[in-house]
Order: C-alpha cells, then structure tokens, then sequence
C-alpha cells in the first residue's frame, strides 16, 4: 500500500481508508490504546512503514548479528579495552545526522526529555526529593549526543533507583501517594527540536538505526558498561511500579511491556529491547500528561473510578 501512494500523501488520513484494502498503519495511527504523544506515534510509524524497515532491517540483521557475536567474542578477551567513548557518541552523532531520518531523531532525542521527566515525577512525589539529586538530559541538537549523552543516560537511571530506595530504605518506608499529587514537570509540549536534516542518504528508520548501533556500543564501550546499558532497558517495569504506587493505581501497567530485570535477558537482544523502552517510556509519559489533565479538570486520576464518581 505504501508505494501506491504519491509523496506529498498523507499514509494516515483516514479518508483514504478502504474496507477491501485496509492498511495496518493507519489502524494503528488511529487507535489510541496506547496513551502516546501523537508525533511520537506518526514518527515510529512512518519508520515502521518505511523502506528501510521493511527491507534493509530483515536483510542487515543476521549479518549485525554476526558481527555483534565477534564483539562479544573479543569483550570476552579483553572486558576494558578498547574503552572509546568519545569517539562512539561523535559516530552515533555522524551517523544520525548522515543517514536517519527526521522522525528517526525526533524520536531519539524525545526520549531524553520523556526519561528525565518521569524520573523527575517519581522523585518529586516521593518525600525525599532533597535527597536524590536531579539529573535532566535535555536534548535539542544531534551535537547535544557527543557530551556522552546515552552514557549518561544509562547511568542517570540506576544512580536515581539506588539513590531513591537508598533514601526510602533510610526512613523504614515505602513509596506511597503524597496527599497531592505534583504533575508539574510533566510537559505537553517540549522544547523545539533543531531541524534535521532530510537529504538523499538520510533514510534509516529508529529501528534499524537502534539495530546498527547495538554491536557498535558494545565494542566501543567497556563490558561492563555495555552489560549495565542493556540491564537497564528492563528497569521499565520497576518505573512503572513506581508511578503505580504514587497515582495508587495499576491501570498503566498493562502497556508496560518490558520484563523485570531481575530475570536478566541477553545482550543480544538488546536491540528490540531498547525500541520496547522507548514505546513504554512514551505510554507511560503520556498517561501521566492524561491525569495531568484529569486532575486538572477535577476528575479522578483512576478512569476506573469515573463511573463511580458520576453515579455518586
């Protein structure tokens, strides 16, 4: 369906809808099960429906594969060395701005922001905010990705779990509901994104970028680096329980896809993990920008309470 359509067609309106020819993006375009940022879900989808994922990402695989086993292979050998940094977030940058496409980075650089403001959230209505300090990654440029961006990221995560049950721990409690709930460092909208660019060589999906990169961070990262980058792909579900216990409700956890970390999966999988973080971080930061609007309007956060409230 997608090569029957003009460039300047919009592949999601619906009017081009046909009941004998349905097309399986835009039913998923239109369907609001998930609680995701509208560009966010139109930028994944024109990725999923792209050339590159349809027909570069199947072809590519088994040979990234291949070579992600060598990289494993030779980590095996030699855990800390090469350790390059640097240059492996100047070659994401590089490579990003030279072949992804537009909705590619927009969702990459999105999830900085979407990550920093939920651990912003659980922190803020936890009790013990002067105790874990803030670290947001706000992101506007591909230049911003070479001051080691997803390293710090993947280090912000585990330092904000253990500096947060660490204050818990301390004080014989558990997360529970503030008597008011704080969403103000939840954004409906965030800051504007530099223009990317969208030339001849800038075709590559999310997916296939993320698919690529994997074996390459693992062979320009130290081991152990790597190990802890792919673990805390898992640590979804632990957000999500979490913010559970703050809204004292459960309802988000059933799009909250990503297993918990204490049943470690392979690096090797960290590829699709780390698309299934990116989907789950985005339903759980809009779910929060529903209540947010919920509470705003004076509705009860749970939608399961709805009902009840209007009867009562």
């Amino acid at each position: 369906m997608t090569s029957r359509l003009s460039p300047a067609a919009d592949p999601f309106d619906a009017a081009r809808h046909d009941p004998r020819d349905p097309d399986p993006w835009l039913a998923l375009y239109l369907d609001h099960s998930l609680p995701i940022d509208e560009d966010a879900k139109r930028a994944l989808l024109l990725g999923a429906r792209s050339w590159s994922r349809r027909w570069l990402f199947p072809v590519a695989r088994p040979l990234v594969m291949l070579f992600f086993c060598l990289v494993k292979v030779l980590r095996a050998v030699s855990p800390n060395h090469p350790n390059l940094n640097g240059l492996l977030h100047r070659t994401i940058h590089w490579g990003l701005r030279t072949f992804a496409t537009p909705e590619a980075n927009t969702v990459i650089l999105r999830h900085f922001h979407v990550g920093s403001e939920l651990t912003a959230f659980v922190r803020v209505n936890s009790g013990v905010a002067d105790r874990v300090p803030s670290r947001p990654l706000r992101p506007t440029r591909l230049k911003d990705i070479e001051a080691n961006l997803f390293l710090e990221h993947d280090l912000n995560i585990f330092n904000f779990i253990i500096e947060l049950n660490a204050a818990l721990r301390a004080e014989g409690r558990e997360l529970t509901p503030p008597a008011e709930i704080d969403f103000s460092m939840i954004s409906d909208e965030f800051p504007a994104f530099e223009t990317f660019p969208r030339k001849a060589l800038n075709r590559i999906d999310v997916q296939t970028a993320v698919e690529f990169y994997t074996p390459i961070y693992a062979l320009m990262l130290p081991r152990d680096d790597f190990v802890r980058a792919s673990n805390s792909l898992q640590l979804d579900e632990v957000m999500a329980i979490y913010i559970g216990r703050i809204i004292g409700s459960d309802y988000h956890m059933s799009f909250v896809k990503n297993g918990h970390p204490l049943v470690a999966l392979s690096t090797l999988q960290a590829g699709y993990r780390l698309m299934m973080h990116g989907l789950d971080s985005e339903a759980m930061h809009g779910w929060l920008r529903v209540l947010k609007h919920r509470q705003a309007a004076g509705l009860p956060l749970d939608p399961r309470n709805t009902v009840g409230a209007a009867l009562g």
